[in-house]
């Protein structure tokens, strides 16, 4: 079997359940399909990266019910009595688009039936709130959720736990500095605390350690320099030759080829999709004047729209993980 054959087996294996039920089951033919739209040098390079990456980043179904297992059991929160402590929880179901909190609540409840003998149903009896999602990215939709609830329907005294598979740092910081603002406001006394499976990092100030792309120059692609110059903002460029703490890329050589490769064609899919909105940047959505947020999580569910365009953008473009949008 040749390198390339073996990549495409591989990486098709690895998201093998991705939209399982809802699009076909990914195949060595999608990946070729989607890495064949590459400069056919670059194909190989991109292959093996992102083959590296994704085996770190994509989060299968099976892994995910590993993690919420773990988390019933989250000794920082449970202090060894998980049954007790789950009995007191109010489970929050509060996003207004999207079905990630409610498909992982309904996994969370099978899980802590198996693990502890009773359902979500069963709960609610004492004053912790509950609140689960997939990830934190900028932390926008959790930052809303929660404050309408804080000033709005949250009682005069309670805890609020919130958990999430991935947490980017950045979005956590003003996340969280944004809640305690919201309950310092409310005049509540509400105490917050917070549960991650992996931390990714992606601070303003840490870019060059970083766990998401960020490109060390932009390349001589024209278009490139013609996108960046137009939005108006100097950049900043990751220097030095970090893979980032969580070690999601093989090597500096190999997150290059994807930082290059993933902003170029970025350029290039924006210009040739008719939907992608201003914040639709080629490495993913941010509001911020930049390339992009950069990130490479990905759960079975869906494919988060700040990961770069050419992992989830649509027609005329073809995706690696088609996103299913709210």
């Amino acid at each position: 079997m040749s390198e390339r054959n073996r990549l495409l087996r591989s990486i098709a294996t690895t998201i093998e359940d991705y939209q399982a039920g809802t699009l076909p089951t990914p195949t060595p033919e999608h990946v070729e399909k989607w890495v064949s739209q590459f400069n056919q040098a670059s194909q190989l390079p991109i292959l093996s990266e992102i083959n590296h990456v994704l085996e770190k980043t994509y989060f299968s179904k099976i892994r995910v019910r590993g993690i919420l297992r773990g988390l019933i059991h989250h000794p920082g929160w449970t202090a060894g009595n998980p049954h007790a402590f789950w009995r007191q929880m109010n489970f929050l179901n509060m996003q207004p688009r999207g079905n990630s909190q409610r498909e992982l609540l309904a996994i969370f409840d099978k899980r802590l039936n198996k693990e502890c003998g009773f359902s979500i149903n069963d709960c609610a009896q004492g004053n912790k709130f509950f609140y689960l999602d997939d990830g934190l990215f900028s932390g926008g939709r959790i930052g809303t959720d929660l404050e309408n609830w804080i000033i709005g329907q949250a009682p005069q005294n309670a805890e609020l736990m919130i958990a999430v598979i991935a947490l980017h740092t950045q979005g956590h910081y003003f996340t969280d500095r944004s809640l305690k603002s919201a309950i310092a406001r409310s005049g509540k006394n509400i105490s917050l605390s917070w549960a991650h499976y992996i931390a990714i990092e992606d601070g303003l100030f840490k870019v060059d350690y970083s766990d998401v792309l960020r490109p060390t120059t932009p390349g001589a692609d024209p278009a490139v320099t013609a996108y960046i110059a137009q939005l108006g903002k100097p950049q900043t460029w990751r220097t030095g030759t970090s893979v980032g703490p969580k070690q999601f890329f093989s090597s500096n050589e190999g997150r290059e080829v994807l930082e290059q490769e993933f902003l170029k064609k970025g350029v290039e899919v924006r210009a040739m999709c008719p939907y992608l909105n201003v914040h639709q940047r080629p490495l993913g959505n941010t509001t911020m004047r930049t390339f992009g947020f950069g990130t490479l999580f990905a759960t079975y569910r869906n494919c988060p729209n700040n990961a770069p365009l050419v992992l989830w953008a649509g027609d005329p473009w073809y995706p690696l993980l088609p996103r299913i949008t709210n």
